[in-house]
């Protein structure tokens, strides 16, 4: 699975306490041609996590021989044809799930009670994803995007079409045939049905949404609900519902630089008040303290900043060079302290935004917001 799939929903079936032993696997992987060394990687990783589970007392022998099993079966569903940047892998006595992720993670394998989700959570914020409504009076479509890559999303009620149509409403209303389309109660209906679905998914899955359509099924679409009060950006062209992804997305182009320039510049006069407030962290020791003390509102931090660290007396050390050599996990080195930063900060209710790189050069390349 890709982390368009992690919903709260399955977000907290993972988080939820597992009889012991859960192992929870995590890899890098690289992106064709340059992933030869990867399936070597993934044979020892899976080596070690048996070899750990096998040694593990608290772990019965049917236990073990169950886990190795599951372990076996996730690593035979990796297929590193079509690897992207890391693996997450989990597997407990009767199960296990296999995640793609768009970005490097640590290499590690962690026995609890519980499945290791931090990875998870950050490469979704990463990936900052937004849903685009593609709407007509005959039509609704939808899509899941992240960055400049769209997926159409089927379920949740999408598509939509309503029933017993017998004209292509879209059509008539471009050549100008039916003015009256929009007026048609069949089609307010329609787009009633649209608007419930759509809410149902915002509150499911809240994601900057994108509007696509002509302009009277737009304002329809606006007028017979409220969902679509929540679009940050709109753009009025027809024909779009069923288009190619790439025509799709250079229509999207200009507005989702719009909206990423207006978050640079809504978050950056926001850290500027802070400021003049003395509500104001930065860099990745301050603002890990107020994340965990739940002081934390906002957290800002560069799509591709990342830090190894070790916790000494209640701080963050940074570690230069290799992380194995710094002690590895297991003598408290964090490879994914920033991972871990975002996943807290959502988990205590703070908004995370990640901005270009170098936009927090002056603040360590991480800040925050403070409640108090």
């Amino acid at each position: 699975m890709e982390t368009d799939a992690l919903t709260a929903g399955t977000l907290r079936e993972l988080r939820a306490t597992r009889p012991y032993p859960a192992v929870s696997l995590t890899m890098p992987t690289h992106r064709r041609p340059d992933n030869a060394q990867d399936a070597v990687r993934l044979r020892n990783l899976i080596a070690e996590a048996e070899r750990r589970v096998e040694n593990d007392p608290d772990a019965s022998r049917r236990t073990r021989m169950n886990i190795k099993g599951q372990l076996q079966r996730v690593a035979s569903e990796v297929d590193l044809r079509h690897s992207l940047d890391g693996l997450v892998m989990y597997a407990t006595e009767d199960d296990h799930q296999l995640w793609v992720l768009p970005r490097p993670v640590p290499e590690r394998v962690v026995i609890s009670d519980s499945f290791l989700t931090r990875n998870l959570v950050a490469a979704k914020a990463r990936a900052r994803p937004y849903w685009v409504l593609g709407v007509a009076a005959d039509r609704a479509t939808l899509w899941s995007g992240s960055g400049r890559s769209l997926q159409p999303h089927e379920g949740d009620g999408f598509p939509a079409e309503p029933e017993h149509l017998e004209w292509d409403p879209e059509r008539l209303e471009q050549i100008g045939d039916y003015p009256s389309t929009f007026s048609n109660e069949e089609t307010r209906r329609f787009l009633r049905t649209v608007d419930s679905a759509l809410a149902a998914l915002l509150g499911a899955d809240a994601r900057p949404l994108y509007l696509v359509g002509l302009p009277d099924a737009v304002g329809l679409l606006k007028e017979v609900g409220t969902a679509s009060d929540a679009a940050v950006a709109t753009v009025l062209k027809g024909g779009l519902t069923d288009a190619p992804e790439p025509t799709l997305l250079e229509e999207l182009a200009p507005a989702l630089e719009e909206f990423a320039r207006q978050e640079t510049e809504r978050v950056g006069a926001r850290l500027e008040e802070a400021r003049s407030r003395r509500t104001f962290a930065a860099g990745l020791d301050e603002v890990w303290e107020s994340v965990c003390e739940g002081r934390a509102e906002l957290v800002a931090v560069e799509e591709d900043y990342q830090r190894i660290v070790r916790l000494s007396d209640g701080h963050l050390v940074p570690v230069d060079g290799d992380a194995e050599q710094a002690g590895g996990f297991e003598g408290g080195v964090r490879e994914d302290i920033v991972d871990e930063v975002v996943e807290t900060a959502l988990d205590k209710g703070a908004e995370v935004v990640l901005l270009p790189p170098d936009t927090l050069a002056g603040h360590e390349h991480i800040a925050a917001v403070l409640r108090y």
